[in-house]
């Protein structure tokens, strides 16, 4: 069901590749709320993605962009406001990738040149969008930036490695920028933390699913679906959230403030007999 929440506005979508894409699922719903925008992607996403079926269906140019470079961003902008009409009312950043994890390179052993392009391309990219956004006054008075996060952030997670510290960052940055545009620009900068959630870039760290398996029996209402967070993003872009910046928000049915569930506490108890009588 469509509410018109974001009739009028304007946007632009980092990082839909494909349908499992959080970002492909955001812009599908915010083109059901009324919104117009464009979709960004590096030039080799482009090629290998589905990404111009999604323009298709939702009347959005594509505009290939490099999310670590500022000369990118800055034609990504210019170019978004040419075609929309107007400054910009919302953006997502949905970016994110790790060389250690795919060369599985584990934390110790991190090679530093993936590191820095880890750090560059899921963290510093924000900051970059931010800062170019902000210098170019690109977004509207009371408009919304949102980037993608997870709990491994504040938590340990096995195999979540080097991409840790980056959404570490990414907060962070959240926060320190977050207070300056919205002190200058009333422009809204906010981080969700997302349930696990199978994605391209999801299904490439060790141990995904059965994380996605805890992570579901451990949460009281199980976990949030990309569709889900794109319903959050969404009600964040709108302005029936124009007081909530800085924040980094929990989507994950419950699981950030749970310890041990009865489900997950009864899985672990057979694992446990189960290799006391091997």
């Amino acid at each position: 069901m469509a509410y018109n929440l974001l009739k009028g506005k304007r946007g632009i979508i980092f990082g839909a590749l494909n349908e499992q894409s959080i970002a492909w699922k955001v812009a599908e719903r915010a083109h059901q709320e009324g919104a117009t925008f464009t979709l960004t992607n590096v030039p080799v996403s482009l090629r290998f993605g589905t990404i111009q079926q999604l323009a298709d269906q939702c009347g959005a140019t594509v505009i290939p962009a490099d999310a670590t470079s500022v000369e990118d961003l800055e034609k990504l902008f210019r170019e978004s406001m040419d075609i929309l009409g107007g400054k910009i009312d919302f953006v997502l950043h949905s970016i994110g990738m790790s060389l250690n994890v795919r060369k599985g390179k584990e934390y110790q052993e991190a090679n530093y040149n993936f590191y820095e392009k880890t750090l560059d391309i899921s963290a510093i990219s924000f900051h970059k969008l931010l800062q170019t956004a902000y210098r170019l006054d690109a977004i509207s008075e009371g408009g919304s930036v949102v980037a993608l996060s997870y709990i491994a952030a504040q938590r340990i997670f096995f195999g979540y490695n080097d991409m840790a510290d980056a959404k570490s960052a990414l907060e962070s940055i959240a926060r320190s920028f977050g207070y300056i545009y919205g002190r200058d620009r009333k422009v809204r900068v906010n981080t969700i933390s997302q349930s696990p959630t199978l994605t391209t870039a999801g299904g490439s760290i060790e141990g995904f699913k059965s994380l996605m398996d805890f992570s579901e029996r451990v949460s009281p209402l199980g976990n949030a679906t990309a569709e889900d967070c794109a319903d959050y993003c969404v009600a964040l872009f709108s302005d029936l959230t124009r007081r909530v910046t800085m924040q980094n928000l929990y989507n994950d049915g419950g699981y950030s403030a749970m310890g041990m569930s009865e489900a997950a506490m009864e899985i672990y108890e057979k694992g446990l007999k189960a290799s006391e009588q091997a």
